[in-house]
């Protein structure tokens, strides 16, 4: 599909309901034309991947133009300025998530960075640390995680909403990859729960409670 296409069709499915609904699960934006992402991605499989088309999609500054960038964008062809200056551009935790999921975990550089990143001051580049370290352990099961757990003892301390929904989100995602993994993520989060600081203790109480439960533990013995 052309840009010009994509955008009609996005002001064919717009949803204003939809898009006022977005703000009850926390996502802000400035410009939204209340798609859903299954709708996002179906157009994402007409246009393939084209980084030009992508660096256009970026620039319009729509909520759903965003996340259509992250799907369609060339992971090859995203240099470190324009890394940068998307993670530095995120403003909701859904764009930063799905921008994690569809691109950022395919780029050396930002995998890189999270060394970087996690020391921001910026709420959202933050979270992008602890959300692709999440993301990475979804799709790299028997890796180990071991060189993040400074990071995310470190972050748990962080007590902004989308931060430690994010390292919590990382611990879990490490503790359910592999049966060696869960044993040492549920070390860091009893490591984590004696800090004194309000989002280490709801951190580390909320990822033990996953990672020992019957489900989770069930799963490494059928393995």
């Amino acid at each position: 599909m052309e840009f010009n296409q994509i955008i009609q069709e996005f002001e064919d499915l717009s949803d204003v309901d939809f898009a006022q609904n977005m703000k009850r699960f926390g996502i802000t934006y400035v410009k939204s034309y209340g798609l859903r992402l299954p709708q996002i991605r179906r157009i994402a499989k007409q246009c393939g991947k084209n980084h030009e088309l992508a660096l256009k999609l970026w620039d319009y500054g729509y909520h759903e133009t965003y996340i259509l960038a992250t799907l369609v964008e060339e992971p090859q062809e995203v240099d470190s300025v324009q890394l940068n200056e998307w993670v530095h551009t995120f403003y909701s935790w859904d764009l930063v998530d799905q921008a994690c999921i569809n691109l950022l975990r395919f780029i050396p550089q930002a995998i890189d960075n999270i060394f970087i990143w996690c020391n921001s001051d910026e709420e959202f580049v933050k979270r992008t640390s602890f959300s692709l370290i999440a993301v990475l352990a979804v799709h790299e099961k028997e890796s180990s995680f071991d060189k993040y757990f400074e990071i995310i003892k470190e972050g748990s301390m962080d007590n902004r909403n989308f931060v430690k929904k994010s390292v919590n989100w990382a611990l879990r995602q490490i503790g359910k990859s592999s049966a060696e993994n869960n044993k040492k993520a549920l070390e860091l989060a009893y490591e984590i729960l004696e800090i004194d600081n309000k989002a280490s203790k709801w951190v580390g109480r909320d990822a033990i409670r996953e990672l020992e439960s019957e489900k989770v533990q069930n799963r490494f013995l059928k393995r």
